[in-house]
């Protein structure tokens, strides 16, 4: 984040998925009866793809050395239409893998997909939490088989490129914030440069179809090359995002969906308030790792007070700038590192450690931490990948603003109350105003007919999906439950350990279990440093 075979004539396949299917009308905007002509299209198109899919299956078999994916693990691919209007024209073929559920036939209940995000992220690793027998899903593994995948255009799944690897690694880079017109000048024309990349290294046709729509259609086609009837889905952080299109796109296909740290699906947000919202989010989280380095001066001696601290990150990012440490680390190498920390309180103790070794003098824990790894430039699953396939899924999805005065405004407001972050988010998404293929309408998600409840888990203090998100994503799945991990900010809650949140996880995947009304659950155990 799949198996009983029935052979059937392919004519009786399709008649039977088209008769499955929900109406071409769902996520359409418009009033019944004003279609879109291309959704007809790609809701038939999927349809045929899923009946090739079923009927051919997925050949599973070791998976590739060079993938690092070790045994029992097994790997395969599903073909997938790169245009689902075309649904005969050019295919791709999306990697999957699976480990098989560890308990007895009675208690299988089929295949649990999963998604980490991104977009860019790949679910291929998701088995490797039954073969490692990870102790917070020992249950559910009992009732699934763990099913990972590579989003189309990532890692093993028809990956894309905007910039040449080599390149996309060098470092130091410019300092993400700006100190004259000059140096937003010189921003805006990298960010033009990597979107022409895109359009260059991946194509136009390739570009044009990397929608998040398009991805909940390559979801349905798995399913049904796993023969599953339906879908059990993990959704984490855009992973929420994608769940919520597949769930109105496909409401009848969904047998159990958790969507946990959500993205606000709100077309006014989708993407570019997202990311501003983010900039606010982060600056909180921020301030609360800086708290705890402060609370634990004694181990760490970067500052007894958040304003101390701040001090010693604003010192460290004006010598990176003027000096890079080890000659390749600068303010945009420190910002990669440390914002790790705003993600994941697991960071925090990581995050401070190398800070404090730096500070004792050992330059090269902060270089071999925060510096680039010239070894990242495998094309399908470098850093670089990831990148491109996270812009290349939000420029496409919707429009964004293309006036730079807008950008400009928008981002200098933003960056006097709420710096960390602000301006290395606009850069990084800039590319989008100057997007190389039409830019698509948003999927209007919210529950249709069929869909069953959803469960949604969300902490209070997220930094890259804000709590709002979860707030809006509960209101247009009629049905769901919030399960809220209130005080606590970490970037995924299921993979923590919060028995509150833990139990409602297994009762829901392993006996379909809501409770009938939301749930607040105290914050999971703050880090403590060893040292302490």
């Amino acid at each position: 984040m799949r198996r009983t075979v029935v052979l059937v004539s392919t004519g009786a396949l399709i008649a039977g998925a088209i008769a499955a299917a929900p109406a071409a009308t769902a996520g359409d905007k418009r009033p019944t009866g004003q279609h879109q002509p291309s959704g007809l299209a790609e809701s038939i198109g999927v349809q045929i793809a899923a009946a090739r899919a079923a009927q051919k299956g997925i050949d599973w078999a070791t998976c590739p050395a060079d993938w690092g994916i070790p045994a029992p693990v097994q790997c395969g691919y599903v073909t997938v239409p790169v245009d689902y209007a075309k649904p005969f024209g050019k295919t791709i073929k999306i990697a999957v893998d699976r480990a098989g559920s560890t308990g007895t036939p009675a208690e299988r209940q089929g295949a649990l997909l999963y998604n980490p995000g991104g977009p860019g992220g790949s679910g291929m690793r998701f088995p490797l939490r039954i073969t490692n027998k990870s102790a917070l899903w020992v249950n559910t593994a009992k009732a699934y088989d763990f099913v990972g995948f590579d989003p189309r255009g990532v890692g093993h799944s028809a990956p894309i490129s905007c910039q040449d690897p080599q390149e996309y690694v060098k470092a130091p880079k410019a300092d993400p914030v700006p100190s004259s017109e000059a140096d937003k000048t010189a921003q805006r024309k990298l960010a033009a440069a990597y979107a022409k990349g895109c359009l260059e290294r991946t194509g136009a046709q390739m570009l044009s179809q990397m929608t998040t729509a398009n991805t909940a259609r390559d979801i349905d086609v798995v399913r049904a090359a796993l023969h599953e009837k339906k879908l059990n889905y993990i959704g984490v952080s855009y992973g929420t995002y994608l769940g919520g299109v597949y769930a109105t796109l496909f409401p009848t296909h969904v047998r159990r969906m958790i969507i946990d740290s959500v993205v606000n699906p709100d077309d006014d947000q989708v993407w570019y308030q997202n990311n501003l919202d983010q900039d606010v989010a982060f600056q909180g989280r921020w301030d609360d790792w800086k708290a705890w380095v402060a609370k634990y001066d004694s181990v760490y001696h970067i500052g007894d007070t958040p304003a101390k601290v701040q001090t010693q990150w604003e010192a460290l990012r004006a010598a990176a700038k003027a000096n890079p440490i080890g000659g390749v680390v600068g303010p945009a190498e420190l910002l990669g590192f440390f914002q790790g920390a705003a993600y994941y309180d697991s960071s925090w103790a990581t995050v401070a450690g190398v800070w404090s070794k730096y500070r004792a003098g050992d330059t090269q824990a902060l270089v071999g931490a925060a510096g680039p790894d010239m070894s990242d430039t495998a094309g399908n699953i470098s850093s670089e990948n990831g990148t491109a396939v996270y812009t290349a899924v939000e420029c496409t999805d919707t429009k964004w603003p293309t006036s730079w005065k807008k950008w400009d405004r928008d981002n200098t407001e933003l960056h006097q109350k709420y710096p960390f972050l602000t301006w290395s988010n606009a850069w990084m998404n800039l590319p989008c105003a100057t997007w190389g293929v039409k830019q698509q309408t948003p999927v209007d998600v919210r529950s249709h007919r069929g869909l069953p409840g959803v469960l949604i888990v969300q902490s209070t203090r997220d930094a890259a999906t804000p709590y709002t998100g979860a707030l809006e994503m509960h209101r247009r799945l009629q049905g769901s439950q919030l399960i809220t991990e209130n005080g606590a900010g970490s970037h995924g809650v299921t993979g923590l350990v919060n028995p509150c949140i833990n139990s409602r996880v297994d009762d829901y995947l392993i006996k379909g279990k809501l409770d009938g009304h939301d749930v607040v659950c105290t914050p999971h155990a703050v880090p403590v440093p060893a040292a302490s």
